[in-house]
């Protein structure tokens, strides 16, 4: 199974732990990078070789750490980029079937995302899982790395929740 791993993140250069886990990623067999920050650091997104990305794929995962509650805003301008035009295109049913997953990286406590700041994680992610849905993906359940250091990284953990289907 071909697994593209879609990231973003707005302080890509001063990141520690994105670059970790994506470096310990490239050793993963049928496993696709595709850092958008880096590729597009223009801001111009390459909407014809995004779907030509997800049409080699099987399953997609959104990686990103979790900013103000929401995803990177790159990964919205990707999301309506990108989604508008296969649902709009002349392949709608690009993704049906492909199984999507959200790997993201959080700087608080597992805790802070328990639902007393009036949301959970569950609840903060459900806009990006419907979206995919919508496009017809399956739902994987998302991996989540709380107080996300590079010093503790389970590097196993993430590497089977990459290979989970």
């Amino acid at each position: 199974m071909k697994t593209l791993i879609i990231f973003t993140h707005t302080f890509w250069k001063d990141s520690k732990v994105n670059k970790a886990l994506l470096e310990s990623a490239k050793s993963l067999d049928d496993v696709t990078i595709h850092n958008i920050s880096t590729t597009y650091s223009d801001g111009n997104i390459n909407i014809p070789a995004e779907i030509e990305l997800l049409s080699q794929a099987d399953k997609i995962i959104f990686q990103f750490p979790l900013f103000w509650f929401s995803t990177p805003s790159f990964l919205k301008e990707w999301q309506d980029r990108v989604l508008t035009a296969i649902l709009y295109g002349e392949n709608k049913d690009l993704l049906k079937g492909k199984k999507f997953q959200i790997i993201t990286t959080l700087g608080g406590a597992e805790s802070s995302y328990d639902g007393h700041h009036r949301a959970t994680l569950e609840e903060l992610l459900k806009p990006i899982y419907h979206a995919l849905k919508y496009c017809g993906c399956e739902y994987v359940e998302h991996y989540a790395i709380f107080q996300a250091n590079v010093d503790n990284l389970d590097l196993n953990a993430y590497h089977n929740a990459i290979k989970l289907y």
